[in-house]
């Protein structure tokens, strides 16, 4: 893998990257959308991701990253291994990122049949596509409101339950297929399915910098970065290493976090003035703020939880008011003035 922009490096996007790090404290909160003008660092970001996240325990010999520990969903690899009666050999392996680029083919993302093994073998045998390698990990689609409808379908189906099936060519597959959707995009470019943007947890906007100094250091640091990498990563090293340190201490705080009634009640008024459809975002935003306290090292979930990590929770499940032509942003911010007072 190519050396990664260090994630601690890059400037301002506070959004952003709080959304990144609450993904990957707690990744039953969905995918991520980052969307923004171009050149604002939303590829950059879920790039340095990969570098950052520490490193987890994985079933050796297993095409798909299982977790030694999960014996509920154990794929086809893990059984035959099982079976021998031996105990299962693991190993570390990176959190997956895996690219997911907008012309690939569907055989490439589900996987399909190993051509060489059955011209040469005569064996029908079953070839991990881009999901596969995605288990466990981030699949990220950059320019994803331009993806074909076929593949938004499929994304959909595997999303929602966490498991690749492949019929085809005489196959019969099924393996576990859970990673957090990360997408990225201009928006006007084109809008997203409303069925594939449900699927995203968190919806973040980028803007370009507008701060004279801010425009600047950006520029400073891509330059120091692609005049000599490893020297800026090297620079660099200590603060990655402490945001990989706090993600790790956020994950084991993650259960002892409390969210007491009164914090369920605020995020039930919240979701209920916005008139968010279903009960997905109330979830959402409860897991959010939850990651959020474990950020920080809070105990309990607090009202500044709830404020600061709303809108990226809710504002892409408004729905339109002909009445009303404020942003979905701005009607987030209104709603949490009036029900969240300083």
């Amino acid at each position: 893998m190519a050396q990664a922009f260090p994630f601690s490096a890059i400037v301002g996007q506070e959004e952003m990257k709080t959304a990144i790090l609450i993904a990957a404290i707690d990744p039953s909160i969905g995918g991520i959308l980052v969307l923004g003008d171009r050149g604002t660092g939303k590829s950059t970001a879920v790039r340095a991701l990969a570098a950052l996240l520490p490193k987890m325990k994985a079933v050796q010999a297993c095409r798909y990253g299982c977790d030694p520990a999960d014996t509920g969903g154990a794929c086809a690899d893990c059984t035959a291994l099982r079976s021998t009666g031996h105990p299962l050999k693991t190993h570390l392996i990176p959190v997956p990122v895996v690219d997911l680029p907008l012309g690939a083919t569907e055989d490439r993302v589900v996987g399909a049949l190993d051509l060489e093994r059955a011209l040469s073998q005569g064996i029908k045998a079953f070839e991990p596509g881009l999901l596969a390698q995605a288990n466990r990990g981030f699949l990220y689609i950059d320019e994803v409101n331009l993806l074909e409808d076929h593949l938004v379908d499929l994304l959909i189906d595997v999303a929602a339950s966490g498991e690749n099936v492949v019929e085809r060519e005489g196959l019969s597959v099924r393996h576990p297929a859970r990673f957090v959707l990360v997408g990225s995009g201009n928006p006007e470019e084109g809008e997203l399915r409303p069925q594939l943007l449900d699927r995203f947890g968190l919806s973040v906007e980028v803007r370009t910098p507008d701060q004279l100094a801010d425009r600047v250091e950006v520029v400073k640091r891509r330059d120091a970065f692609e005049q000599d990498r490893a020297a800026f990563i090297a620079h660099w090293h200590k603060d990655d290493e402490r945001i990989r340190k706090q993600i790790t201490a956020a994950r084991k705080r993650l259960p002892e976090v409390s969210v007491d009634d009164t914090a369920r009640e605020r995020i039930a008024m919240l979701c209920a003035t916005l008139g968010t459809d279903g009960l997905r975002g109330d979830l959402t935003l409860l897991r959010a703020s939850r990651a959020l306290a474990a950020l920080d090292g809070a105990a309990q979930v607090t009202d500044d939880h709830i404020r600061r990590i709303a809108a990226p929770a809710l504002r892409h499940r408004l729905r339109r008011n002909p009445l009303d032509n404020a942003g979905s942003s701005t009607r987030v911010e209104r709603a949490l003035a009036d029900l969240f007072p300083a």
